[in-house]
């Protein structure tokens, strides 16, 4: 049987890289292009839209989960149509741009479907929301830090990496396998581009971390603040830039450069220079959670806050520390 299931796993992987493989002949043959500007971190037109593969190897991983446990269809169900949800309304901004609010406002069902999960198995009313909050703020985080080569998709497979341990059999499942679909797209993505991940990928993407998350909410007795910890790299920089943004006047919806990721490669840091580094504050972040995912909960509490005012101290130094080395250059 262990045999039977790292099998499986390993498929999935292969399963992600040769689906990777198609959407990139899919983008371009249909010309789904992004073309290098101002706004943007990268210097040649580069097909989109690769993040399908991610999208279908976790479907194919639920319907075997529906097979293996039947008395997990609804919730996997469930929590699968939300990831349509959002997977959907990003091929359809990949292929035709729509209105923001139309992207939220299918975001925020999503959401919902995966806070009514949260609810119906053992949830309190409380985590539900907060549960509703993080997967529509995730999508869209998401989305936003996916500018450069391979950071996406590394981030999830280091959240991963972090969330696997402390969930019991077979929920830990579910964290293996959005890391294995992850690592089968990441070689097209990383270290040279042959494909972006696309709005399908990067909201997709978002939701099914978010759902890691929610599911580890009510499976484990962890502080609902220190679950956040492996995820805290991308909500440090995503919530203070967008927050920066708000406060200055500018439309915080559109696109713009102005991550610590995207200043970092404006200073002269390559790609994998970058994402390298976010990578190994993210595998701090996890080595932080899980030394201390045994904790009381008032101590999960007290250690996720010093560490997210330990990294959002850090945001201020690397933001002004680059914005002053691009002054005098």
């Amino acid at each position: 049987m262990p045999w039977l299931v790292m099998g499986a796993l390993l498929g999935l992987a292969l399963l992600s890289a040769v689906l990777t493989w198609a959407a990139r002949g899919y983008a371009l043959r249909q010309q789904l292009m992004d073309q290098p500007g101002e706004r943007r971190s990268h210097s040649v037109a580069t097909p989109r839209g690769g993040g399908i593969a991610i999208v279908i190897s976790l479907l194919v991983t639920a319907a075997v989960a529906i097979w293996a446990w039947p008395e997990s269809t609804p919730t996997v169900l469930v929590a699968s149509l939300g990831l349509v949800l959002v997977a959907g309304i990003g091929w359809w901004d990949d292929h035709k741009p729509l209105p923001a609010m139309r992207r939220l406002l299918v975001h925020f069902i999503a959401a919902t479907l995966l806070a009514g999960l949260v609810k119906v198995n053992g949830g309190s009313w409380l985590l539900a929301a907060l549960v509703l909050l993080f997967t529509a703020s995730l999508i869209n985080i998401w989305n936003f830090m996916d500018g450069i080569n391979g950071i996406a998709a590394s981030q999830a497979v280091v959240a991963m990496l972090g969330l696997a341990p402390v969930l019991p059999w077979p929920y830990s499942l579910a964290a293996v396998a959005l890391g294995l679909a992850c690592l089968g797209f990441l070689p097209f993505n990383f270290p040279r581009a042959r494909i972006f991940m696309g709005d399908v990928g990067s909201g997709a993407l978002g939701y099914a971390v978010a759902a890691v998350l929610a599911l580890a909410s009510v499976r484990t007795d962890i502080n609902w603040i220190l679950l956040l910890v492996p995820v805290s790299p991308f909500l440090v920089d995503a919530g203070f830039t967008l927050l920066a943004r708000i406060i200055s006047g500018q439309r915080w919806m559109e696109p713009h450069t102005q991550h610590v990721y995207q200043r970092a490669v404006q200073a002269g840091a390559s790609h994998p220079q970058v994402t390298g580094m976010y990578f190994a504050l993210g595998l701090f972040s996890i080595t932080v959670f899980n030394v201390c995912s045994n904790l009381q909960p008032r101590w999960e509490a007290a250690v996720a806050i010093a560490w997210f005012t330990a990294l959002s101290v850090l945001w201020l130094l690397l933001r002004n520390g680059m914005r002053y080395r691009q002054g005098n250059t």
